[in-house]
């Protein structure tokens, strides 16, 4: 059976469904397949629909599901819920190709594993015939929140408590947010960034005033730390690859390289991942902001983030400046050195700073490679590929697209596949900005401009938007993180009883 070990101590081990009941492992390590001793050839999914593809995927990684557990996770995921009936669609451009991840219920990728996630979780409580609940803490840096938000709204067993940066999300995810329904949640502004938010979560796990607030509450997680967010992602990478196969444009077994806008490295490490077991990737490309710290880093093998700015960008959900999932990236090619792993994630909080071995970094540049655009590239990127080939992209997808025409032109030749991860219409004044060089003051009459425009469909999701009761208003401090955290905990306890 697959464990998962800390990267942090891997005497702590866990089997699929406990890592992901638990999210965060209680050193603050991240759950890891102990060992990968599997391969899934793409051409056994010759033909396949992306629901047959992620149960094989899953099945392989989380083999202490039962299948019929697995499938009935997937089909209750991946169904109307999704407008298109490929679930990820590809577009194909003059450079290569869009792996459109935006068609859920939230406009955005992370609809792809948030729609499952509950699902496995619900399955895994069912599994330990518990009655706790379960306490979701998610930070977002704009796109998990809502996803998260909208894959647990009223699941039993469950209470999700979200934390934004009041300044750094845009307009309409931060409507997105405010709007949420469901009994079982809660959504919350930090007046701090991204970074202050995710400080806040992992420190609550570990927290004795948060911990003895928990009655008949256990704390976890539905961002990418938690390993059945981050799972399911690799699916996508295969379907993609199959249906370029399927679709003539490359020959079973051909090498791909994808790129992805990165900001916590979950969705590009898991691209990793399906190379591990078997996909034929040739590079990964990491696509950054102006926040470029995981350039500089696979650039150089120096994670530095002393005196670093942080910037607030058109890209919101990579304005991040510490990556969580590097770590199980560095614990996986280190041979699972949890010592190792353990001290550079020491450095980096109390020194700011860390360097990866030689050897290490070798093996890392072996995989991946990195580009970063400013906010003026960004720009043009959308401007151009609107006006040359009438694609509308938004402003994260754009980085990656600046990146890909990066990497060509040091003469890399093969197929490349961009990772598309939202709708332009969640960042409609910047992406309306972009294209006609002027925009509206107002969000939603930005999103109808747009749309006149460019005649592209608004998702529903987001054009109703405007009409719903905004709910939740409350902002804090970064300084009273763990006691509101507490505080939510003991609601949460209380509401059990």
């Amino acid at each position: 059976m697959m464990q998962f070990i800390s990267t942090r101590d891997h005497a702590n081990r866990v089997s699929g469904h406990e890592a992901i009941i638990q999210g965060l492992a209680r050193d603050g390590g991240l759950f890891t397949p102990e060992e990968i001793s599997f391969t899934i050839d793409p051409a056994s999914f010759a033909g396949k629909t992306y629901q047959e593809t992620a149960e094989v995927i899953l099945s392989a990684f989380f083999d202490d599901y039962t299948q019929e557990e697995i499938h009935n996770c997937v089909i209750s995921a991946y169904d109307s819920k999704f407008d298109d009936p490929d679930v990820v669609p590809l577009r194909k451009t003059e450079e290569g190709w869009l792996m459109d991840l935006w068609h859920g219920p939230t406009s955005a990728f992370k609809d792809l594993a948030l729609t499952i996630l509950p699902h496995l979780l619900t399955a895994a409580y069912r599994r330990e015939n518990r009655t706790d609940t379960v306490a979701i803490l998610t930070a977002t840096s704009g796109d998990t929140g809502k996803a998260a938000l909208s894959g647990f709204q009223d699941v039993p067993n469950t209470a999700v408590t979200v934390f934004y940066p009041t300044v750094g999300v845009s307009a309409v995810q931060k409507r997105q947010m405010q709007t949420a329904a469901g009994k079982n949640v809660d959504v919350i502004s930090v007046n701090g960034n991204f970074d202050d938010c995710q400080r806040m979560v992992k420190e609550a796990v570990s927290s004795k005033q948060v911990l003895d607030a928990c009655r008949n509450v256990v704390i976890s997680s539905a961002n990418s730390i938690n390993i059945g967010r981050l799972v399911p992602q690799v699916v996508y990478y295969y379907a993609s690859y199959i249906r370029l196969a399927d679709q003539g444009e490359i020959q079973m077994g051909d090498p791909v390289s994808f790129v992805v806008p990165t900001g916590n490295f979950g969705d590009i490490l898991a691209g990793y991942l399906a190379k591990r077991i078997g996909l034929p990737v040739r590079k990964l490309i990491c696509a950054s902001n102006r926040n470029h710290i995981l350039t500089d880093f696979i650039n150089t093998g120096i994670y530095d983030i002393r005196e670093r700015p942080f910037y607030t960008t058109m890209s919101p959900s990579m304005d991040i400046l510490i990556s969580s999932n590097l770590e199980r990236l560095l614990f996986m090619l280190s041979g699972n050195d949890d010592t190792l792993t353990a001290q550079l994630m020491q450095d980096l909080k109390e020194k700011k700073i860390y360097e990866v071995p030689g050897s290490l970094l070798e093996k890392l540049q072996k995989s991946f490679t990195a580009y970063w655009s400013d906010e003026a590239d960004c720009a043009e990127v959308i401007r151009s590929l609107y006006k040359s080939e009438n694609i509308l992209i938004d402003p994260h997808t754009a980085v990656a697209y600046h990146a890909m025409k990066e990497y060509k032109k040091n003469g890399n030749t093969e197929p490349c596949i961009v990772l598309s991860t939202a709708s332009p219409y969640k960042f409609g004044r910047d992406v309306l900005q972009s294209v006609n060089g002027s925009a509206p003051e107002d969000d939603f009459a930005c999103m109808e401009a747009l749309h006149a425009l460019t005649g592209v469909p608004v998702p529903e999701n987001l054009a109703s938007l405007k009409d719903l009761p905004i709910r939740f208003t409350r902002a804090i401090d970064t300084a009273d993180g763990l006691r509101v955290i507490a505080e939510r905990m003991e609601e949460i306890s209380n509401a059990g009883h």
